[in-house]
């Protein structure tokens, strides 16, 4: 299920797992006066209030206020000579009737001690601002900004040194904008641009389908900006759909991962593109059988390395790690064979030398490969950095990449930024950033926790709540086990709900069964055609391996999930009785509908192995509502009313039949709202309304 990066607050504890892998809500995004979920009840709960829940002075809205407090940062980016670091930080503007995620472009000279971070930015005034490049002198940024409306964005150049100097627009456009990319000699700007303004994602909430409908999809494409005269060519195609772009080390390509339109659901099947920078002819490189991210030139602009694998999300990604002759010429080779990790980040500075920032076993990692060296399965990178119980977010190179840039974060400590050489083989980064020092985190203890299932290591993290010994034997605590979208994703060490569940008093199970990254390709694609069963044999196992060694009841286990995780909850109560309570979040019911009502129904073809149309069989399967006969577990459903990666008729149909058999459940449905929760209330909302469900029912 499709995700797209957003700048805007990571993760906010918003819900059991926001989009797939988490998605931050986009900037500007306004709230309205009045709370706008809607909620329908049966069995024992139906005479609970139905309204939102408001806002307390309590000790967990204080928590929740706390976690809304925090910034965002991402986007990183380093100049050529590693000497300055821009960023963006985003967060979350306070107010009733004007709340809203807005971001700002940051950035700071690292090389001057008494250098402090500054804001970079279009006007005077606040601004939501993102997609941050340095220009190749590091003299000069550019980056996106609506100072001329809300809702229209342009893009602006300044330069650093003169802070006083108003940014140059460079373009007057109507439209979307994002992804800018200096051309090596400085003189010109690629950006990703769509005419419409309505290039929105499959996150956001789709337009309402009235009268006849026809479909006439925004295309992103490829316009280059002279820095000089602010003149804009569209470079690419009308009917090519550019996702992702990088200057060849000439300035006379760019590498693209692009598509069929529409977009959203032709990202699946993408190729690696070069496109002239003058003439705008593209050529494929490769046709891959899979997903492709991250497309990088060597340095002497032979190769493109990129990054392959099984994906179920554009924005979330992992794999292998690929190099192609830049010409197309001979099929790609794989450079990481066996490797026991996801890449998810990649950078070629220097020839000779691959740099990328890796999922490992839940952790992270930044390693190195020498691309001509022999490859010998399983494949075993240089590690850099190790970091076990972090997660190495936005990841940014010098020219040299010898001076890096990363955000990092854990369950203990917010986002912040860090920079440092990259001494031989080895990474050294300080904080630079310190905007999340205040946040006090809830005490939770984390640990990650390994189990065996099916013959093969399974890997999760366990929280427990402050202050508990875990070598106690009573009184015993309840613990909600949180699943994971995707499915091609993974719980990693960060600041959201479980902290909050932990400060409740109850343990926290993330696992990471098969279809998730971090244990190499062969484990990410161990779901294929197995949606439900394998996967949940992971998580049982290591629901039995927390009951074996921790004070966990195993009377009052609960289960929670959203977008994969959510049909993962509907799935496991139609198949097990052991949970005591369940919140499904945006799941699906039954995959055989679901293939006709979803935005992006290409996502399915590589797990499913065929159309509904011819294998509905093996889309039966795996459906919920197949077994719905057999469900006991009281469950909480919700959806965004507009969700176009899973529709909220799924849910519908899965309460309502959780009420034919009698099972005590509620249906929220948020208005207006799309696969993840833009309205700041409505957050705020379901999160109370899954802390309240677990606690009226352990």
């Amino acid at each position: 299920m499709r995700q797209r990066w957003v700048p805007g607050l990571a993760y906010l504890a918003a819900s059991t797992s926001l989009a797939c892998n988490g998605a931050p809500p986009a900037p500007g995004t306004s709230a309205p006066d009045a709370p706008q979920a809607a909620s329908a009840a049966s069995g024992p709960a139906a005479a609970a209030s139905t309204t939102p829940a408001q806002a307390a002075s309590t000790p967990l809205e204080r928590d929740i206020d706390a976690l809304y407090a925090l910034h965002h940062l991402g986007d990183v980016a380093l100049t050529r000579d590693g000497a300055r670091v821009a960023w963006v930080e985003s967060f979350d503007v306070p107010g009733s009737a004007s709340a809203k995620t807005t971001s700002i472009v940051r950035a700071l000279d690292r090389i001057t001690a008494s250098s402090a971070p500054r804001t970079v930015t279009a006007g005077t005034a606040a601004h939501v601002e993102h997609d941050v490049a340095w220009s190749p002198d590091g003299k000069s940024l550019v980056f996106v900004s609506d100072l001329q409306g809300a809702g229209k964005v342009e893009l602006y150049l300044a330069a650093f040194d003169a802070s006083d100097a108003p940014a140059r627009a460079l373009t007057q456009l109507s439209g979307a904008l994002s992804s800018p990319r200096f051309s090596p000699d400085g003189k010109r700007v690629a950006v990703l641009y769509a005419e419409s303004a309505e290039l929105v994602g499959p996150l956001e909430a789709v337009t309402p389908m009235v009268g006849q409908v026809e479909a006439h999809p925004s295309v992103q494409r490829i316009a280059l900006v002279d820095v000089a005269t602010a003149q804009v060519k569209v470079l690419s195609r009308a009917d090519l759909y550019v996702h992702e772009i990088a200057w060849s080390p000439d300035g006379t390509r760019l590498a693209a991962v692009a598509g069929a339109v529409p977009g959203d659901d032709h990202w699946y099947d993408s190729k690696l593109v070069a496109i002239d920078a003058t003439s705008g002819q593209d050529a494929v490189v490769y046709a891959p059988p899979l997903q492709i991210a991250e497309p990088r030139f060597s340095p002497d602009g032979k190769s493109i390395a990129f990054i392959g694998g099984l994906m179920s999300d554009e924005g979330a990604t992992g794999g292998d790690v690929f190099v192609v002759p830049s010409d197309g010429s001979a099929p790609p080779r794989n450079v990481t064979p066996g490797m026991r990790a996801s890449a998810h980040t990649l950078a070629w500075p220097k020839q000779g030398r691959i740099v990328f920032g890796a999922i490992v076993d839940g952790g992270s990692a930044l390693e190195a490969l020498d691309p001509a060296a022999p490859v010998h399965a399983p494949a075993s990178p240089r590690v850099l950095w190790s970091g076990p119980d972090e997660s190495l977010g936005s990841v940014a190179f010098s020219g040299s990449g010898d001076v890096s840039a990363v955000t990092r974060e854990s369950f203990a400590k917010a986002t912040e930024l860090w920079t440092g050489e990259l001494a031989g083989d080895t990474g050294a980064w300080k904080q630079v950033t310190h905007v999340n020092d205040g946040h006090a985190t809830s005490g939770a203890v984390a640990t990650s926790v390994h189990w065996k299932s099916d013959g093969q290591i399974v890997q999760g993290w366990l929280l427990a709540p402050g202050g508990v010994d875990p070598a106690r034997k009573a009184p015993l605590a309840p613990m909600v086990v949180q699943v994971h979208g995707g499915p091609a994703s993974a719980a990693m060490p960060s600041q959201g709900m479980p902290q909050l569940l932990a400060a409740r008093g109850y343990y926290v199970l993330l696992p990471n069964p098969r279809g998730s990254f971090g244990q190499g390709e062969a484990f990410t694609a161990g779901n294929v055609k197995d949606f439900g069963h394998g996967d949940m044999r992971d998580i049982m196992a290591g629901v039995d391996e927390v009951l074996r060694t921790a004070p966990v009841d195993p009377a009052r286990l609960m289960l929670t999930g959203w977008s994969y995780g959510g049909y993962m909850t509907m799935w496991m109560v139609t198949q097990t009785g052991r949970f005591r309570a369940a919140v499904a979040g945006a799941g699906i019911a039954d995959w055989r509908s679901y293939w006709g009502q979803n935005a992006i129904a290409e996502w399915m073809l590589p797990y499913f192995g065929a159309t509904v149309y011819d294998d509905p069989k093996a889309y039966a399967r795996a459906s919920p509502i197949e077994f719905i006969k057999q469900a006991r577990t009281p469950t909480l459903v919700m959806v965004g009313e507009r969700d176009g990666e899973c529709p909220a008729p799924q849910s519908q149909q899965f309460w309502r039949a959780l009420q034919a058999q009698g099972v005590e459940t509620r249906l929220v449905v948020y208005a207006g709202e799309g696969h993840a929760l833009r309205k700041p209330e409505n957050r705020r909302d379901r999160i109370v309304r899954i802390l309240d469900w677990f606690d009226e029912h352990s």
